[in-house]
């Protein structure tokens, strides 16, 4: 397969996943994180899907379209070990219903290792019933894995809802 078309695969299953997490969390209430704002397109999608939401964002640097940059008050950007304690400090834990969560960097082992060193404090931040979509495998005692939508290949994307 290409590399386009493998691109094309992984924004297509990111787009279904966050249609289905979108949809899990209507009733659950609390903010949307996204980590990784990256060019901001994941953004601006989320803004279209969770219009009555609260939408915090997490990156080192701001490099998206400037029509997809978070109002400042709603923008943490540093390291995120640092910048995820900063949201629980001012969010309060369980404050999130539904967080995307985009570390790849092309180097499948760091972040893999950054995935797993951020996970006790993305799952502090999720709200009972909040829903998780990451291209990083999230594994934690309080979160149940989610079947993917049919068209997403295993492994290509990763869902799991926390429990209650």
């Amino acid at each position: 397969m290409s590399r386009l078309d493998s691109f094309i695969r992984r924004l297509e299953a990111q787009r279904a996943c966050l249609a289905t997490g979108a949809e899990l969390v209507r009733d659950v209430p609390g903010v949307v994180l996204e980590l990784g704002l990256g060019n901001g397109r994941t953004f601006d999608h989320l803004r279209e899907i969770c219009p009555a939401r609260d939408i915090y964002v997490f990156d080192r640097q701001v490099a998206a379209h400037p029509d997809c940059i978070p109002a400042p008050e709603r923008l943490f950007l540093g390291d995120f070990t640092e910048t995820l304690s900063l949201a629980l400090a001012r969010l309060g834990r369980h404050a999130a219903a539904f967080i995307h969560v985009d570390l790849g960097s092309g180097d499948a082992a760091a972040s893999q290792a950054l995935a797993r060193r951020l996970t006790p404090q993305i799952v502090a931040l999720m709200a009972p019933g909040a829903v998780i979509v990451s291209d990083q495998a999230i594994d934690d005692p309080a979160l149940a894995p989610l079947p993917l939508p049919p068209d997403v290949k295993p492994g290509r994307y990763f869902m799991a809802q926390r429990r209650a």
